[in-house]
């Protein structure tokens, strides 16, 4: 490209200092293309490291670079053909303290090819705390699109609200599966934890490899709560089951612990008592198809054909599995990851699920085909689960180029100040009626007045509707502020009092934690100021207080804000949105507590990490686009 820019143009480019985040898909390209138009002052992050599924498309890395730093071999790469440019690599979160708003205002300008939203949000806030102009891109399948953020000139990231991840009722997924989706999120929770909420009286914590959960909040034994299950039925019977009463059961980490994993044992727990429970549950059954509880031994005498082949290596992933192989597949994978299992105990402790790890997904194939089985659901392919549970989006180089050269186009035109020229750009499976793929916008839309980060108005709020007897600090801390509002350091104070409740300094007594909102005098009404040193963020809290006992089907919390209701672990038929105050909020329907399929980047707050194989889709609502 260097050889259609004028002299001047290429003098003000080399002398640019561009940030790049992210080094995948699109990283590639972007870092490529521009080394090629001028640019020779270039810093990359990337905390990810180069997966064999990479290689099809991230053309920077080779066979043995697997395993390696993303951002290093980037360098690498692009230093052997291009000496001359000064490349600086970081393997690390670009979210960790030490990139502060000074770091950023080194830059000239800041490209975001990234793939987690609570990475695109953080460098979106740093990057207005910082003025440096922000270029936003990303791409899903044959689609694709290119943003310039311009503090004060343009809406930002947080502008407009995301698409949110699919997901389903706690009880669907625990007790009356009609999906095999809902039998591949069961079997990945199983392995690990996913996060949901609702008020427990009673819950067992059943993950087996993944990380303890203390709180048995993360339970996929059968639900005792269901309310289809009515009239104290779930715990009779769940005390003539066990025979010891409610109290004295065992965790089904302890339980498998002391078995040592026997494959057997747990196949027998889980796909024959669990199953035994759930059908003395007789009011789930009035309307629905009964499960069949399955025994190991039994397996042998079910009659299917084989439909996998050892010839036929390159297709065996598309095959779907017969019952006697889930079965087989099902144990040897329990046996090795027992084995890694207790390799880890003195270090991490605990196992990371990971889609590209064999033995993790032969497990939640195995076992999410096995349950498929016993509630009468089409079973899936390898193949077909891994792309569910690991959300797979497909990947297309072409398009990762052509986005990456759009960027490039934008990079120039705001680092020359030609910021007239600079556009929002998509990139289209399908061509308009001009027979255009790539269709610019006409102008750059403003800053919205409703935006809580970008808004020119001096107090931004948001309400938060609450029972602010139960919610405790440390859940407005982790749930509602990092979680849900993306802040990585939040100090909070009530207004009224100027009293500061929580805050990162090391003195903060952790104690204060578990004491509930109204032990802080917070109340109906209460305005609470928000403050992120970090991002330069701040913003007000309304509270709005409601009880919520006897009401286990509603939400933890809601957040009102840019004029709709965002409903934490809703039922995504119930989702609501509506303009106006919190009071205007219809409570007629009750959101059932829920399972959260994909994490939406919210457990990447901390190591800035996302496995995910789509190249860094944006999403936007002309596009239609799911995270």
């Amino acid at each position: 490209m260097s050889g259609i820019l004028n002299d001047d143009i290429i003098l003000v480019v080399q002398s640019k200092k561009v940030l790049l985040v992210g080094a995948g898909g699109i990283g590639c390209e972007v870092l490529k293309s521009l080394v090629q138009s001028g640019f020779k002052n270039i810093e990359i992050i990337d905390l990810d490291t180069i997966d064999v599924s990479n290689l099809n498309r991230q053309f920077l890395f080779r066979k043995e670079h697997v395993g390696k730093s993303k951002s290093e071999v980037a360098k690498q790469s692009i230093s052997q053909h291009y000496p001359a440019v000064n490349i600086t690599a970081h393997h690390r979160s670009i979210i960790d303290s030490e990139f502060d708003i000074n770091w950023f205002k080194k830059f000239d300008l800041v490209i975001n090819a990234l793939d987690n939203i609570a990475a695109r949000i953080h460098v979106n806030r740093m990057c207005l705390a910082a003025e440096i102009p922000l270029i936003e891109s990303g791409t899903r399948g044959y689609e694709g699109q290119v943003e310039p953020i311009i503090k004060g000139q343009t809406k930002c990231y947080e502008c407009e609200p995301k698409e949110k991840p699919r997901t389903f009722p706690s009880c669907t997924i625990r007790n009356t599966p009609s999906e095999p989706i809902h039998c591949i999120v069961w079997a990945k929770h199983l392995f690990k934890k996913i996060t949901y909420y609702f008020n427990i009286y009673f819950s067992i914590c059943s993950q087996l490899f993944g990380e303890e959960d203390q709180l048995g909040e993360n339970d996929v034994s059968p639900d005792t709560e269901d309310p289809e299950a009515t009239g104290g039925a779930a715990n009779a019977a769940l005390i003539s089951n066990s025979g010891d009463g409610l109290l004295n059961r065992k965790s089904t980490r302890e339980w498998a612990k002391e078995c040592n994993y026997d494959p057997q044992k747990l196949f027998h727990k889980f796909f024959y008592e669990d199953i035994q429970y759930l059908l003395s549950l007789h009011d789930l059954w009035n309307k629905r198809k009964r499960p069949k509880p399955l025994k190991f031994e039994e397996i042998q005498d079910i009659s299917e054909q084989s439909v996998t082949s050892s010839t036929d290596e390159c297709l065996k992933d598309q095959k779907i599995w017969s019952l006697q192989q889930c079965a087989e597949i099902f144990c040897e994978s329990i046996v090795k990851l027992r084995e890694k299992f207790i390799s880890v105990q003195d270090t991490e402790k605990f196992l990371i699920w990971d889609k590209d790890d064999k033995n993790a997904m032969d497990f939640v194939a195995s076992c999410s085909n096995i349950r498929s089985h016993i509630f009468d659901i089409l079973r899936k392919s390898r193949y077909d689960i891994k792309s569910m549970a690991g959300n797979i989006i497909p990947a297309i180089a072409t398009a990762n180029a052509m986005v990456a050269s759009l960027v490039i186009f934008q990079a120039i035109y705001l680092v020359t100040k030609n910021q007239t020229s600079c556009r929002t750009v998509y990139l289209r499976r399908e061509s308009n009626h001009k027979g255009e793929i790539i269709t610019p916008e006409r102008d750059l839309l403003p800053p919205k007045v409703t935006c809580l980060i970008c808004s020119s108005s001096s107090n931004p709020q948001v309400t938060l509707i609450v029972d602010v007897r139960k919610m405790t600090l440390k859940q407005l801390e982790e749930e509602v502020l990092k979680k849900s509002l993306n802040l990585i350091e939040p100090e909070v104070t009530v207004s009224e009092t100027s009293t500061v409740i929580l805050t990162s300094e090391d003195e903060f007594s952790k104690e204060y934690l578990d004491r509930t909102l109204t032990e802080f005098s917070i109340k109906d009404g209460t305005l609470i100021h928000v403050n992120d040193f970090l991002q330069t963020c701040e913003f007000f809290i309304r509270i709005t207080d409601r009880n919520i006992e006897n009401k286990r089907e509603e939400a933890l919390f809601e957040i009102v804000r840019h004029t709709e209701i965002i409903v934490q672990n809703e039922n995504e038929n119930d989702k609501e949105k509506f303009n106006g105050s919190a009071e205007e909020k219809n409570n007629e329907d009750e959101d059932e507590d829920v399972l959260i399929l994909i994490e939406n980047g919210n457990d990447n707050l901390i190591s800035g990490k996302r496995k995910m194989e789509n190249d860094d889709f944006v999403p936007d609502k002309k596009l239609k686009s799911l995270i």
